[in-house]
């Protein structure tokens, strides 16, 4: 099996979309590997693991699913055959009976992080200066705009489902630990990965390293898909 044999599917997170990928899917590309962004809804986190697996049934073949943020709860939830690994990018984890909410909220918050409430709709989104502030700091201005140009709300209704049987206890999984991210706290991404017992890489990166430092987060998604193609 070649590295083009193996599918990755990238899976965003809360207040970003398809495009936050975009520099690790060019980066794939030149590695001869195939990308696709899963499009969540952040409605609910039933649609949202629906919507992961109407993408991977479109897909044959070995698949690597890297979750960002709160993707990773989602593709943690994923149980196609065709996933072989799972790579969590500064994600959350939730571990069977736990909620999104539990995990997000089991560390100190940063001096910086946004604080966040559901709107009259139930929709919880990001004030615009949180983007600079804590989502990706690192990033550069134009990034920054885009980011928040082009958010999407979390509904209330995907932090509060207990998880059932999450995929990581199955499959090999790595984790990209964000030492400078002030969303959710490090020390709970150590805690998180360690219980899974994932391959650790560490990095000085903010929130969202796929914006400023997608070569980090493109290597490890290459390990992984390294060793699918090596089984």
């Amino acid at each position: 099996m070649a590295l083009n044999d193996v599918t990755v599917v990238l899976v965003h997170g809360a207040w970003a979309d398809g495009s936050s990928w975009s520099k690790v899917i060019a980066l794939l590309r030149g590695w001869g590997m195939k990308a696709v962004a899963a499009p969540l809804p952040l409605t609910t986190f039933a649609d949202d693991t629906a919507a992961l697996n109407r993408v991977l049934d479109r897909i044959d073949g070995s698949v690597v699913l890297a979750g960002h943020a709160y993707g990773g709860a989602v593709i943690g939830s994923a149980h196609d055959e065709k996933v072989k690994a799972l790579v969590y990018i500064a994600a959350l984890a939730p571990d069977h009976g736990e909620t999104v909410a539990d995990v997000f909220y089991r560390g100190a918050a940063h001096p910086q992080a946004p604080q966040l409430a559901p709107d009259r709709d139930g929709l919880i989104w990001l004030p615009d200066d949180a983007f600079a502030a804590a989502f990706a700091q690192q990033a550069s201005a134009d990034e920054l705009a885009v980011l928040a140009a082009v958010q999407r709300p979390i509904s209330a209704a995907c932090i509060g489902v207990p998880i059932e049987g999450p995929l990581w206890r199955e499959r090999p999984n790595w984790y990209l630990v964000a030492e400078q991210d002030r969303m959710i706290n490090p020390e709970t991404q150590v805690a998180l990965a360690t219980r899974m017992n994932a391959r650790v890489h560490s990095h000085a990166v903010d929130h969202s390293p796929m914006i400023a430092t997608p070569q980090v987060v493109t290597q490890m998604i290459v390990e992984a898909a390294d060793v699918v193609r090596s089984r």
